[in-house]
């Protein structure tokens, strides 16, 4: 594929390094340590701690009904969304709007860039195999989502993204073996259960 619109990514980059040499930095205003603090003024702390990832996935799997996986689901897609680095947060915004556009290419380069900034984000490398799939590259869509499960194996739209494309090259073992792999972590998964329904005669063979 070759690069296009570098003069804009080199600018967007520029204008990321500029923003973040010149951007201010505060002392803020000292606060008593905890030793000069009175008894009465120590206040127990009434606010739950935000669940990990690993409590979040056994919820997801545990779920009672859809409404409930759902919701999991979102507050995990939220955790793995963090990429940790404001400059690829911008990155990837720029890309994702460019897909809104249509320029793929442009994404392509975009989100090349972040995976080079943040190797070891999944979510980095689930997106980079989106714009490659829109480019119709599947192999180095399957490539990018399979460096994506390595990071984060419980990746589940990773799984039924790889089943996807499996799919639509007509490799329906593996596309059911991604699927599965996919509904052993969110059962729930809206429409996983039919796609795998359609394609479990074919993969498994037809009940006698």
């Amino acid at each position: 594929m070759a690069p296009i619109a570098r003069p804009f990514l080199f600018a967007l980059l520029a204008t990321v390094a500029t923003a973040a040499a010149a951007a201010p930095s505060r002392t803020p205003d000292r606060e008593p340590p905890p030793t000069e603090l009175k008894a009465q003024d120590r206040k127990p702390s009434t606010s739950q701690p935000a669940a990990g990832l690993n409590e979040l996935y056994e919820r997801l799997r545990d779920a009672g009904d859809d409404v409930e996986a759902k919701g999991v689901a979102t507050l995990i897609e939220r955790r793995l969304d963090r990429s940790g680095s404001a400059t690829v947060d911008l990155l990837t915004d720029r890309a994702r709007q460019a897909m809104t556009t249509q320029d793929f290419a442009l994404a392509a380069e975009l989100m090349d860039r972040v995976t080079a900034i943040e190797p070891a984000w999944s979510e980095g490398w689930n997106r980079r195999a989106t714009v490659f799939w829109l480019l119709t590259d599947k192999s180095t869509a399957i490539a990018d989502l399979q460096r994506a499960l390595i990071l984060e194996p419980r990746h589940f739209e990773a799984w039924a993204a790889l089943g996807r494309i499996y799919l639509s090259m007509d490799d329906k073992v593996r596309a059911m073996n991604a699927y599965r792999r996919a509904l052993a972590i969110y059962p729930r998964m809206p429409k996983l259960k039919d796609a795998m329904e359609r394609l479990s005669p074919e993969v498994d063979g037809r009940d006698l």
